[in-house]
């Protein structure tokens, strides 16, 4: 199976996709005029000037949901693995990503806003729904569903519950195991799978709305939380700090572990991590209740942020600052850092040991706690954007219990996950980020040929900024664009 999955990830994350990612995010970079430099204030102001209504979420609460999706084990995990296996300098190559991804963020989560439909009373929105209406290709739309509902109902939670369970165990202790369906799993992978199973069940089928409520508490808590406990691990080693930025910039041309993979690692992490150009982020922001759809533009470009530049730069800095790593290069020769190459990079042990090195026990124990709501939360994002392609599938399709029987699959993949290796989940992971990728790269690229929308659209909201006016107005026949059709009746 690890043989299998490995090979195809050799194809999916080729040279190919990383060029496209990084070529992607400089061309909307580019177009947009540096958007995510242009706007970082309006961005903050956007933040909490929207509020929920009946149909719809504040911009505030789809930051929230968004984030849940872009801070979770990628930024404890995700960094480690990306250290460990492309060494310092594949934390600089995230960083790229995420300053060029920003303003793919903005285009895709436009894209969201401009072409999001009214369901059963919510509003529903995504790359399905914008490559149907303004690509006007149902197949292409169809396959990007299908593809991100096995994505994110089966094969990405299990990356998430996986970093919970493994950090749940080097905290708590290993030692009592039990015999599992013939494997022999410990004690407490089990009793972590049983909770986590049970509150995520408690949470996802309370709806959007409870989803949304729990993560805008959550999701601010949990990031301010570790990214002061970071601070306070730079602070006791301030020293250091100058030597490791220069670490991470000079490896990233230089690197330990070839330039390939520092470059390779950076980006696929990277792309894991904040989601931008991945296609998700675009279904919470279709949710949110705003009156101009740049706006949520604006603020998901401003989520990158939070996750790359705040959240995994804490984690690179603890790690490296505490000499807590080991690098596998090309030749698998164990370079840079203190841990042994048995320590696995592809979990959160890096990170448990960092804070350890400063905290004590109490290190490994903070950091399986904030890995829990960090993975938690993701898995709840996960589960509505997976709901929100089974109800545009629903449209043309539908049979009874859809939606309960993608709850009971994604409750079985979290509760296997927790308890199976690292590697393949991991990898699993890697299969549908990368496939989801491809399908919604090329779908805005060709949208942005065929029309422009979501640059019309933030022309537009510019032009009404520096009007001044009080009330934003979006009319999308006036600018030339179709199909926008929740847009249209909201005019009328």
């Amino acid at each position: 199976m690890q043989e299998i999955v490995d090979w195809l990830n050799g194809i999916i994350w080729s040279n190919a996709l990383i060029f496209l990612c990084l070529a992607t995010g400089l061309f909307f970079s580019i177009l947009t005029r540096f958007v995510q430099v242009r706007l970082f204030k309006e961005m903050l102001h956007l933040l909490f000037s929207s509020k929920e209504s009946e149909r719809g979420i504040s911009s505030f609460q789809a930051l929230s949901v968004s984030l849940s999706g872009r801070v979770g084990t990628g930024n404890i995990a995700g960094v480690a693995a990306a250290i460990g296996f492309g060494g310092p300098g594949a934390v600089f190559w995230m960083w790229i990503v995420a300053f060029l991804g920003a303003s793919t963020a903005y285009v895709e989560s436009a894209l969201g806003q401009i072409y999001k439909e009214e369901d059963e009373g919510q509003y529903r929105g995504g790359p399905a729904y914008y490559i149907e209406k303004a690509m006007g290709q149902k197949w292409y739309a169809w396959i990007f569903a299908i593809t991100t509902i096995i994505a994110t109902g089966l094969l990405l939670p299990g990356v998430q519950s996986n970093s919970i369970g493994n950090a749940a165990e080097l905290a708590f202790g290993g030692e009592t195991v039990i015999s599992f369906f013939g494997d022999s799993i410990s004690a407490t992978k089990i009793a972590t799978a049983v909770i986590v199973v049970t509150v995520l069940g408690f949470i996802i089928f309370g709806g959007v709305k409870r989803i949304a409520h729990f993560t805008q508490i959550v999701v601010p808590f949990m990031a301010l939380g570790y990214i002061v406990m970071a601070l306070g691990v730079i602070a006791f080693h301030i020293g250091d700090l100058p030597a490791i930025v220069a670490l991470i910039v000079t490896d990233a041309f230089t690197p330990m572990a070839g330039v390939g993979a520092a470059i390779g690692w950076g980006v696929k992490r990277g792309v894991y991590s904040n989601e931008a150009g991945q296609g998700t982020g675009p279904h919470a922001a279709s949710a949110s209740e705003v009156e101009h759809p740049a706006q949520q533009g604006l603020v998901q470009a401003f989520s990158v942020y939070v996750d790359t530049l705040f959240v995994c730069s804490a984690t690179a800095f603890m790690i490296l600052i505490t000499n807590q790593y080991y690098v596998t290069g090309v030749e698998v020769v164990v370079s840079g850092g203190t841990l042994a190459n048995d320590v696995q990079a592809n979990s959160p042990a890096f990170t448990q040991y960092a804070l350890q090195s400063v905290l004590g026990g109490f290190g490994k124990t903070f950091v399986a706690v904030a890995l829990f709501f960090f993975a938690f939360t993701t898995l709840l994002a996960y589960y509505y954007i997976a709901e929100t392609n089974v109800a545009y599938i629903r449209r043309t399709f539908r049979f009874r219990g859809e939606i309960v029987l993608l709850k009971l699959a994604l409750m079985t993949s979290v509760f296997y996950g927790t308890v199976r290796s690292a590697d393949l989940a991991w990898a699993l992971g890697d299969v549908g980020v990368g496939i989801m990728a491809w399908l919604n790269i090329i779908g805005i690229l060709i949208l942005f040929l065929m029309g422009r929308p979501a640059l019309r659209a933030l022309q537009d909201y510019e032009a009404q900024r520096r009007a001044g006016v009080t009330k934003y107005t979006f009319e999308p026949g006036k600018l030339g664009i179709k199909n926008a059709d929740f847009w249209e009746k909201r005019g009328k």
